[in-house]
């Protein structure tokens, strides 16, 4: 391949927001992607990356995990493009053929529920197509794209959630590295990201920006956030009570109901039911596969130790359980419409005795942000083509678990690669302007908007 001093960037997705994640990398003559996954916020064709840029078919992508804003484009993408290659880790690849299954499963819902005739945007014929093609690595095992010319990309490991990987790739005279998320302090299951090594010289840098905008000076420690979440959901059991954690289903699930069961394990808890449901368990299986990439420590207790949740369409079955006092963590990590934490919270918000502990991201648009921030006796809408209801539980919270890098820590990240370009990528438009307004001094920076393409030259 002829030099790659000069590679172009065009955010199809990703750029100026968080969502539909994926980024077109061209150079001498090629075209790959990096992610490609949908908007949690829109629906239909909208919550797709912009593939009506593409002004040829991309030769490979590069997912870096597999929550569906990096990876949920992927039926839809081969689909466009038989045969397309991709690349991920291998508990990566096995935890998207579970993502990918369930999100044509939910949007045959949705189709149901509102109406959306886009919908489903792939089958589950497309999905096992689109794994065909998937080829999976271990983390710091060096493979080329399968492209006529050899292109080398190494896996480094993101923290995050299982499997997640920053993407590293040695082009000639240009070496770019691609953050994905990443999570710079361990977890109780997943340790944190792991930097590149000191000898390793990068032309460009294309980073998370997520937490951007959170002055995290005055943040607690992980283990001070959890003695609190502990103290929160102790007193409301002790009171009759029952604590709904809603999480989501890839990383925050399975690290909320080990950190509950080390709680209950040290008598910081009482000894009630621990309640799980759907995706959470189905992954938590994965987790167990591929336990020797958890942290040599963690302790990952056996599924059958968590209780699986019912029918929650049933209002029966949701009476029955808030009966006696119990842990229930459930999807969705944002309570949005329909989903069993917000069937579950329509009834908990009715009384007083209980508690409801954010412990993720909440988007604004969201029932689960709109629930911690309204006044009691505001209607709250928890099932679509249903009644609100009343706010009568006074008990919610919000505690800080993010598996994303604080700014400073991102801020570090910058200061310690020392790139020539610097692309910030993942984040609201605030978070974004206070990363290229206070890191990356000395460096070319660029904040792509959608459909933009970036030049960047090594």
């Amino acid at each position: 391949m002829e030099s790659c001093k000069r590679v172009n960037l065009c955010a199809l997705g990703g750029g100026g927001e968080v969502g539909a994640n994926c980024f077109e990398l061209s150079f001498g003559g090629h075209q790959i992607l990096l992610d490609c996954g949908t908007h949690p916020k829109k629906e239909g064709e909208c919550c797709l990356p912009a593939f009506d840029v593409l002004t040829r078919a991309p030769e490979a992508y590069i997912i870096t995990h597999a929550h569906v804003d990096h990876c949920g484009a992927v039926p839809y993408l081969a689909r466009m493009f038989p045969g397309v290659h991709g690349y991920a880790t291998r508990p990566t690849a096995r935890i998207m053929d579970r993502m990918l299954h369930n999100s044509v499963s939910v949007m045959e819902t949705i189709a149901k529920e509102r109406g959306i005739a886009e919908y489903p945007l792939f089958e589950h014929c497309d999905v096992g197509y689109a794994l065909r093609f998937l080829e999976s690595f271990e983390y710091r095992e060096p493979f080329f794209l399968r492209m006529p010319d050899p292109v080398e990309v190494q896996f480094i490991e993101a923290g995050h959630v299982l499997g997640a990987a920053s993407v590293l790739i040695r082009l000639p005279d240009h070496t770019i590295f691609y953050t994905g998320d990443i999570c710079k302090r361990p977890q109780a299951l997943i340790g944190g990201y792991k930097a590149l090594d000191k000898d390793t010289q990068v032309d460009t840098l294309i980073i998370e920006s997520t937490q951007g905008a959170a002055n995290d000076e005055t943040y607690r420690t992980y283990r001070e956030e959890i003695e609190h979440l502990g103290d929160a959901v102790r007193d409301v059991l002790l009171g009759g009570g029952c604590a709904l954690i809603p999480s989501f289903a890839l990383g925050r699930t399975q690290e909320m109901v080990n950190i509950l069961a080390d709680l209950q394990e040290q008598g910081r808890l009482p000894q009630v039911p621990i309640y799980t449901a759907g995706m959470g368990r189905a992954i938590y299986e994965i987790y167990q596969q591929f336990s020797d990439h958890l942290m040599p420590h963690a302790t990952l207790r056996p599924l059958e130790q968590f209780e699986r949740l019912g029918d929650m369409w049933n209002p029966s079955v949701v009476e029955r359980l808030l009966r006696r006092p119990c842990i229930i963590v459930a999807t969705s990590g944002m309570m949005v419409e329909n989903t069993p934490s917000a069937l579950i919270a329509q009834h908990m918000v009715r009384e007083t005795r209980h508690g409801i502990f954010f412990v993720g991201y909440l988007d604004a648009d969201t029932p689960g942000h709109k629930l911690l921030n309204a006044p009691v006796g505001a209607p709250l809408q928890f099932q679509l083509n249903s009644p609100p209801v009343e706010k009568v539980l006074e008990n919610i919270r919000q505690f800080r678990f993010s598996a994303h890098a604080t700014r400073s820590e991102l801020a570090a990240v910058v200061a310690r690669i020392k790139p020539k370009n610097v692309v910030y990528t993942h984040g609201d438009p605030e978070a974004l302007a206070w990363m290229e307004q206070n890191t990356g001094a000395g460096c070319n920076t660029f904040v792509p908007a959608i459909g933009q393409t970036i030049t960047l030259e090594a």
